[in-house]
């Protein structure tokens, strides 16, 4: 009875994360190449700079800033969420990386998003570099910033770790659940 559950909930899994990923990712980015991750990046920038001028105050003060323009995440009990992103000094591309998260619990749905992370010193930006894999929770001190504070923040306060924009969501994933989270470096075809 057990076993039966387990395969009943891995197949629904299943069907949830490839609706997911039909619905809410454009066709051909979990192969995203770097010219693609590039173009996303900076539109889901200049959209995020003309809504919310705090971001781009805080952008401008921050030694670097990792977009990530579109994560998918879905599933039932275990969910999963992915997307790939671009690492920008002084405007610059410098790196590709991909977020990557598993989480179990109570949990339903599918639901799509992008982030913006901005690393406010060299010692950020160097654990990110240095480490395989820089987890969520770990690390550099991290503060997720809604719209209201956003748009009203003071960057003479915003000097070191890294602060974190969430932005364009839609569909439904409601829940709790325990989630790991992971960022890694990687090298998408030009």
């Amino acid at each position: 009875m057990k076993l039966h559950f387990v395969r009943s909930m891995f197949s629904v899994v299943i069907v949830v994360v490839a609706i997911a990923l039909n619905v809410f990712i454009p066709k051909g980015s979990l192969a995203a190449t770097a010219s693609a991750i590039d173009r996303d990046a900076t539109a889901i920038l200049n959209k995020l700079y003309k809504t919310n001028p705090g971001a781009k105050a805080l952008a401008d003060k921050a030694v670097a800033v990792l977009v990530f323009p579109s994560i998918v995440k879905g599933g039932f009990l275990i969910a999963g969420q992915y997307g790939d992103g671009a690492l920008r000094k002084r405007g610059k591309t410098v790196a590709y990386y991909r977020s990557l998260a598993a989480s179990y619990g109570f949990q339903a749905g599918v639901q799509a998003y992008g982030y913006v992370l901005f690393f406010m010193d060299d010692a950020s930006v160097k654990y990110l570099d240095k480490s395989e894999g820089w987890e969520l929770g770990t690390g550099p001190s991290l503060v997720i910033l809604d719209e209201g504070f956003g748009k009203n923040l003071s960057t003479t306060t915003l000097q070191k770790g890294v602060y974190a924009f969430i932005f364009d969501q839609k569909g439904l994933m409601g829940g709790f659940g325990i989630q790991g989270s992971k960022i890694t470096k990687i090298n998408p075809n030009p």
